[in-house]
């Protein structure tokens, strides 16, 4: 039952922002400039940014663990994981502006939009390759971003219900965790321990520990032996 404090924080995060006071209007026009994400990404929490880029996650796959209807997106500096209470219908290459505020949770930073309306998806942007990682440096630096690793299974997939399953992979250089949200409807039967697999997904975080989150079940891709 790992993820319930995560659980807890989106809602409440997502409760506090809707009761928020409006900015002044100097304040508001400056928070719709848009920034690159990597700047957005070095300013504290409570700031309110506007950022753009190309969707990388469709909304709502992580909905079983981050108890949202978010999606992730990333522009050529950086990604970030956008949260909403409501499915605004993303999906990857959708180019989407959002402004909100920029929000931890549970070591992740988010960026939480005070009204859905914020969210704009305008036409479809480049496709967003990943990037190709290491498993031992998958961390701060990677997180947000839509990343890739190639490595054996360590420990066999073990349940982490209702949340999802997770498994654990290395390539040589550091243990990571892999874990599949319950409606990604990925099937994890083969994944054995000494299997080699591809791995694609979002670059998360949760707690003191930093994983790769799939979205289809297109990101696993087990070698043949």
């Amino acid at each position: 039952m790992r993820r319930s404090p995560r659980g807890i924080s989106a809602v409440l995060v997502l409760v506090l922002v809707s009761m928020g006071v409006a900015l002044p209007a100097r304040a508001a026009e400056a928070s719709r400039h848009v920034v690159s994400i990597a700047h957005a990404r070095t300013l504290p929490p409570g700031t309110v940014v506007t950022v753009a880029g190309t969707a990388t996650t469709p909304s709502g796959a992580f909905e079983s663990s981050f108890f949202d209807r978010g999606f992730a997106i990333q522009d050529r500096t950086a990604g970030i994981y956008v949260s909403v209470p409501v499915d605004p219908d993303v999906t990857p290459r959708d180019k989407v502006r959002v402004t909100g505020t920029l929000r931890d949770s549970y070591g992740l930073l988010v960026l939480v939009p005070a009204d859905p309306a914020e969210v704009h998806v305008r036409g479809k942007g480049p496709e967003v390759r990943p990037v190709p990682l290491a498993t031992g440096a998958v961390g701060e630096a990677t997180e947000g971003l839509l990343a890739r690793v190639t490595a054996t299974v360590t420990r066999a997939p073990a349940s982490d219900l209702p949340y999802g399953h997770k498994f654990f992979v290395d390539d040589g250089s550091g243990e990571l965790t892999i874990f599949v949200n319950t409606g990604t409807g990925i099937d994890l039967t083969g994944l054995a321990v000494g299997r080699t697999v591809r791995v694609t997904g979002f670059s998360s975080q949760f707690d003191t520990h930093y994983e790769i989150d799939p979205r289809s079940p297109d990101d696993i891709v087990v070698r043949r032996p």
